[in-house]
């Protein structure tokens, strides 16, 4: 006799791309997920075999369906969250349609920041890019009304304590400026809540204009418009998903190649096993 292999309910169809665990518990508590024809409980465990419904429709295993990453270039004005009581745009209003699941930001930026967002239908990469522990840094282009000294720039790189907490940059760059308006580029390991915006008030600089230009090894290209999308190719796939060590469900023939790869050159993660 064998042991059908089993997995918890929320984290199944977390990787699937229906939410995050958290709210998937709140979908089980409210008797939203169905299965074999009994409510889910929390703590639910379940095999292959087993018939997941999720309000109403029967949940297709990823087996069959291909991981796919997009690349949007985020406009100012848009949320990430999928509903707003304020009616405002939705980076998830117009994305292409997946056949099982649904797309997950990859991290969030707020309304106002701009850049490169990144969206799966695959729960486990989202999970593994936004991870601390996985060590994958963002980089963002920021223009302040003003210029940073020397001393300042140290500062923001040993680390400053705002209300309680240590932020610090892991990369300052001057990259260019005239007048009161100056561009940096800096690089952050988390991107905790509007901690760049806050490390540069931190310094009594106020951040006018604020982009997200890199997450790990994906870079946003200079060519893509604003509100715009592209979709990573097999070749990008195939290393993005060697990088963060997980196993890549993919048909080559549905990925559109790219004159060029949209991933940059990235040491490995040694804290993945």
């Amino acid at each position: 006799m064998t042991n059908e292999k089993t997995e918890k309910l929320q984290k199944m169809l977390a990787e699937l791309g229906f939410g995050s665990r958290r709210e998937l518990e709140q979908w089980i508590g409210s008797g939203r997920i169905v299965v074999n024809g009994q409510p889910a409980h929390i703590g639910q465990r379940v095999t292959g075999k087993d018939r997941i419904q999720v309000d109403g429709k029967v949940v297709n295993r990823r087996s069959s369906e291909s991981c796919r990453v997009l690349v949007y270039n985020k406009p100012a004005g848009v949320i990430c969250s999928r509903r707003d009581p304020e009616g405002r745009k939705s980076v998830f209003d117009d994305l292409p349609k997946v056949r099982n699941g649904r797309w997950i930001s990859v991290g969030r930026l707020d309304i106002q920041t701009t850049g490169l967002l990144l969206l799966s239908n695959d729960g486990a990469l989202a999970n593994r890019m936004t991870h601390p522990s996985t060590g994958l840094d963002r980089e963002y282009a920021v223009r302040v009304i003003g210029k940073l000294s020397d001393t300042a720039i140290q500062r923001l790189l040993d680390g400053v304590e705002i209300d309680g907490e240590l932020h610090r940059f892991n990369d300052v760059q001057y990259y260019n400026g005239s007048g009161i308006n100056h561009w940096y580029h800096v690089v952050l390991m988390e991107g905790k809540n509007r901690e760049v915006r806050r490390l540069f008030d931190a310094e009594k600089l106020t951040v006018s204009r604020l982009k997200r230009v890199r997450f790990g090894p994906v870079m946003l290209p200079s060519t893509l418009p604003r509100g715009r999308i592209l979709e990573l190719g097999h070749a990008d796939l195939k290393a993005l998903y060697k990088l963060l060590r997980l196993p890549l469900i993919a048909r080559p023939e549905r990925h559109r190649e790219h004159r060029r790869s949209l991933l940059l050159p990235y040491p490995e993660l040694p804290n993945l096993q």
